[in-house]
């Protein structure tokens, strides 16, 4: 029953598009926490359980579930992931798969540099939820959010990390619920996950869960905000975790000059402080006399109360019921008003006419420029400063970007205000430009920052375009209106951190507006844009020899402090001209005007298809098509892969391959970025002799898209000057691959298991020593025969996808490629009772973190009797063992930051993988830690008991027959079954059916034949990455039982293979 009210209530004060199928409820409670309940309809397809059949949902079967829950002894994890929200991406967790699937094989060094930029980029390697039946129930997760108004900048100057250590340690266990284990126990078992991060002014916790259970995770969400323990004892574990979250970091160079920034504002600044915190900063602290604890507790009394939290919850059952759930689990939150910041003295932020060069880690030379603006977080109707953003990042005609490309001196630019909290603060906006340089760009740094003056001097004169405005406002209610999901847990953070950016009523509608056009803000923002406004930071390898520089003393990253001649700020300042090459940019010829839905308007079989089916079949193309007839958007997805004539044969083809396809989209970039303005995306790829194609996004004008860039890929021949920049870009991405000890050791289990892998190498000599003229050459054979697989789903009719395949028909007049001159990749076939070694020195010098992977073999699928099944065991074997990993050698042991394990599969052989990362031990250490929690899994699992290995196979059971989130999701896992050429479009259904009958003794019998080292069919590989901090010779004192990969050719070519399935 529901205690305390509410003080206000509305069902329809949230503007929402009229796609939008949800509910929304956004509610006061009495002690000021402010909340917003959705009520998601496709939770429940068949209408929410009655409350005797939802047993996450009574308070006599939550208390049953809490006794039992209690009364275990395995403990789970938790997984805060970012300290600032700057920090990267925690590897790993871009991927589609809630099941951490991973399909392989098809290594790419430019992955490393994606991360490097925050790019979203797409594994196509990692296997999506599999398509059901369409009798098959098609649910939903509920999610919830809370976003805390506090962050980095209430640290204490004396404790500095304190606001991410306290998100740690909310986890660690409350008064209802003292077990540190007990949140993440109960997610996952119900087939749940979680996450939090810590920004500059806010803090936001999430999860996700299978639908029943959303009551039983909220009871244990809500003590996080009401009753938290901070034991003693946990923080000195946890503060080990934040030091090893650090050392994730600490070799990151986006990392390193965001902290150099920080460090070098001014001293009483709240920008000048360390965000991420790390055992120095907190041990310290305690070691100067602080009490860590009181002050945590301080910050948490000072901070977490209702007035500073905004909640989201998103569930199936009614909104009368979500807000009943609010207000019994939340009304004991600690009353407190939301007081507004006090206004903050205008202190600048930086220096003004200075240079700082900042030594890299990775070979890259990249020039920031950042203009401090205020606060401008009243105008989001009017959307200034993306208008800006838009201009000077533009790529096309006319740009400073397309300009700068042409000269020969930048290869990227990125501009505008970041999403991050130090970015976008209550005290300041930073507007950044982001360029990447080539070799000779680094020397014409001053010239570059010339031209970016010159295009601000334009921008004045011109003064600002209304059509232009008018074009980024149709783009944004375009997007609004036809907006595709994104997973649970994400929205419901999204939305709780925009409870704090936009009222209430634009919640959702804030982030596309752009309603009021207002040309004299955008003058009054270009005033900031002036020499004495401006920041200049220069990151790269190439760093200056000088007695002058210094250290950041948190990374210690070694940089210099530089004075801008008085002269050259005056030139900046006013620009004596103009350069005729540069001007605004045309009209945009891909904003789609046609938004019909073609699912709408038929009645006939292919409508009610669920599955897709192939279309085309020819020897030069095969073609797969599927009409959406699920989330009824203007949104299509055409996916191709181009199989090319020896493209793989050899190094130097592999070599030329990979440059042409650079300089293609170097080619392409101009009208590929217009596209990309208007939602219609492209993407271009190389997997072995695969060349994929992805044009994606609103339909209307695809099909026109696709034919010109396949026009322009007919005719293309690359020039002297191009070719000269892209091999020097694609020399720097090779050099910069397996700077990341975790993808180097990911690289490295490839590179063993693959008969066929060119290594970097390798690839680089090759490169050194290829000519234009090499190209020129190489171009016409590669694509005098090649062979075309591609999958058109979407709102698109059967005609339309059919016409697709004349355009690429007409724009490859070739022979079809044989099947027999495709390349096939063969997997090693490990030999009864293996126990391999390679242990590997980190690349980079100073990197501290070490990697052990331990890599089991299963078998590939064509040997198993049932695929599904296997797959059905290795899923659910993960589903269990997963949590009790985490907690014992994250948790308890504290080895690392990255402790995790998962399926793999390579080239549809399965295997399974064990990963710890540590920055503390070395990797024979750390091996010995992952054997002894293996060789114990045994009594974990036989000490199951029913009730919780059905929690957990019904757990795994709601993910496999989840409901696809977007048309691009299911796409994915359509696109998956193509490329692996395994067409099993409905296999998380076939896998379910499997699952129903799999019981604990199949899990043991499964674990001791593939997992024992006693049993004959256990095949294990250790790749083992040795950090600057470990001693490689103590790698030598290995068992006699196992075999050390010295030599990997001699290994690979003594080895057996298993024939190609895909």
């Amino acid at each position: 029953m529901a205690v305390g009210g509410v003080t206000f209530k509305s069902d329809d004060i949230v503007i929402k598009s009229p796609n939008d199928g949800r509910l929304y409820r956004y509610i006061q409670l009495e002690n000021g926490l402010c909340a917003l309940v959705v009520h998601d309809p496709e939770i429940y397809p068949d209408g929410a359980l009655e409350p005797s059949k939802a047993p996450a949902n009574t308070e006599e079967e939550e208390g049953e579930e809490e006794a039992d829950d209690e009364e275990e002894e395995e403990e789970g994890e938790y997984r805060p992931s970012k300290a600032p929200a700057n920090t990267e991406e925690e590897e790993g967790e871009e991927e589609a798969d809630d099941e951490e699937e991973e399909e392989e094989g098809e290594y790419s060094e430019d992955d490393e540099d994606e991360e490097e930029e925050d790019e979203e980029g797409e594994d196509d390697e990692v296997e999506g939820k599999e398509k059901r039946k369409k009798n098959a129930s098609q649910t939903k997760k509920a999610a919830a959010a809370m976003c805390v108004g506090m962050g980095s900048f209430a640290d204490p100057s004396e404790a500095q990390g304190l606001a991410h250590f306290l998100e740690h340690m909310l986890f660690m266990g409350s008064a209802d619920f003292p077990d540190e284990n007990e949140y993440d126990s109960y997610l996952s078992k119900h087939g749940g996950s979680s996450n939090a991060y810590t920004e500059a002014e806010r803090t936001c916790y999430h999860f996700e869960v299978n639908r029943e259970f959303l009551k039983g995770a909220l009871r244990r969400f809500s003590q996080f905000f009401i009753s938290p323990l901070v034991k003693i004892d946990a923080m000195e574990r946890e503060v080990l975790a934040v030091d090893s979250e650090f050392n994730q970091v600490l070799q990151s160079d986006a990392c390193r000059l965001q902290q150099l920034q920080c460090h070098t504002s001014a001293p009483d600044h709240p920008f000048n402080r360390f965000c991420w915190g790390n055992k120095k900063s907190l041990i310290d602290a305690m070691e100067k006399g602080i009490n860590l604890r009181e002050q945590i507790l301080n910050l948490y009394k000072d901070n977490y109360r209702g007035g500073l939290m905004k909640l989201v919850v998103i569930g199936g059952e009614s909104l009368d019921v979500l807000e009943n759930w609010v207000l019994e689990l939340f009304n004991n939150v600690r009353k407190g008003p939301w007081v507004k910041p006090e206004p903050r003295m205008a202190v600048p932020i930086w220096k003004v006419g200075k240079l700082y060069r900042l030594e890299a880690v990775k070979d890259v030379h990249i020039l920031d420029l950042s203009w401090t603006l205020p606060c401008l977080r009243q105008d989001y109707l009017k959307k200034s400063e993306d208008y800006l953003a838009h201009l000077i990042g533009h790529e096309g005609r006319g740009s400073l970007h397309f300009f700068l490309k042409a000269r020969g001196w930048v290869t990227s630019i990125s501009a505008g205000v970041g999403n991050e909290g130090m970015q976008q603060s209550s005290i300041a906006y930073i507007f950044s430009m982001s360029i990447h340089l080539t070799d000779s760009g680094l020397e014409k740094i001053f010239e570059i920052i010339g031209f970016v003056y010159q295009y601000f001097k334009l921008l004045r004169q011109v003064s600002p375009q209304e059509w232009i405005f008018k074009e980024l406002q149709n783009i944004g209610n375009m997007e609004f209106r036809f907006a595709e999901e994104q997973p649970q847990d994400d929205y419901a953070a999204e939305l709780s951190e925009n409870l704090f950016v936009y009222p209430k009523e634009h919640v959702i509608y804030g982030d596309y507006a752009f309603k009021e056009w207002d040309e004299e803000k955008i003058k009054n923002l270009l005033c900031f844009f002036t020499p004495e406004n401006m920041r200049i930071d220069v990151l790269s390898k190439s760093f200056p020899e000088s007695q002058d520089f210094q250290y950041e003393p948190w990374f210690g990253s070694k940089y210099t402090e530089e004075d801008i001649s008085p002269s050259l700020m005056a030139l900046w300042r006013d620009p004596p001209e103009i350069d005729v090459s540069l001007h605004l940019p045309l009209k945009n010829e891909f904003i789609p005007c046609d938004f019909s839905i073609h699912a709408n308007n038929m009645h006939n079989d292919l409508a009610n298809e669920s599955l897709p089916r192939c279309i085309l079949d020819t020897q030069l193309m095969k073609l797969w098509y599927k009409l959406d007839n699920t989330f009824k958007l203007p949104r299509a997805n055409t996916y191709f892969r181009i199989t090319l004539k020896e493209a793989y044969d050899n190094v130097k083809n592999c070599v030329l391959t990979e440059l042409f396809m650079h300089l293609l989209k170097d080619e392409l970039n101009e009208i590929i970025y217009q596209a990309s303005v208007a939602k219609l995306e492209t993407s271009i790829a190389l997997f072995s002799d695969k060349l994929e194609l992805k044009v994606y996004g609103f339909n209307d004008k695809l099909p026109v898209l696709l034919s010109r860039i396949l026009a322009i890929a007919k005719s293309f021949l690359p020039t002297e000057d191009r070719f000269k920049v892209i091999k020097e870009d694609m020399e720097r991405t090779l050099r910069n691959t397996n700077m990341k000890p975790l993808s180097h050791s990911s690289y490295l289990r490839l590179q063993i298991l693959c008969q066929s892998f060119w290594d970097v190498d390798e690839k680089l000599c090759s490169l050194n020593d290829l000519s234009l003229a090499d190209l020129k050459a190489f171009i016409p054979k590669v694509l005098s025969q090649v062979h075309i697989e591609g999958l058109c789903h979407g709102n698109m009719l059967k005609e339309e996808a059919l016409n697709i395949s004349n355009i690429f028909e007409n724009n490859f007049p070739v022979q079809p490629l044989p099947y027999e001159m495709m390349h096939k990749e063969h997997v090693i076939n490990l030999p009864s009772g293996a126990n391999l070694v390679r242990d590997v020195r980190v690349k980079n010098k100073p990197e501290t973190n070490s990697v052990v992977e331990l890599y089991f073999q299963i078998e590939p699928e064509c040997w198993a009797k049932s695929t599904t099944k296997l797959k059905a065991l290795v899923d659910l074997f993960d589903e269990i063992v997963e949590e009790p990993l985490f907690n014992q050698l994250r948790t308890k042991e504290q080895l690392g930051y990255v402790v995790e394990c998962g399926p793999r599969i390579t080239y549809r052989v399965f295997g399974f993988c064990f990963c710890v990362q540590s920055s503390k031990y070395n990797p024979v250490y750390l091996q010995e830690r992952i054997d002894y929690f293996i060789n114990g899994l045994e009594d974990l699992l036989a000490g199951l008991d029913v009730e919780s290995f059905e929690q957990f196979r019904n757990g795994l059971l709601a993910k496999l027959l989840e409901k696809d989130t977007s048309l691009t999701y299911e796409t994915n896992r359509i696109w998956g079954q193509i490329v692996d050429k395994r067409y099993m479009f409905d296999m998380s259904v076939k896998e379910a059916e499997e699952l129903r009958s799999i019981c604990k003794s199949d899990i043991i019998d499964w674990y001791r034949t593939y997992l024992l080292q006693s049993s004959p069919n256990c095949r294990r590989l250790a790749v083992r990455v040795w950090g600057c901090n470990t001693d490689l010779k103590e790698a030598e004192a290995q068992s006699q039982s196992v075999q050390v990969i010295e030599d990997l050719t001699v290994f690979k070519t003594s080895s057996k293979f298993y024939p190609s399935i895909c």
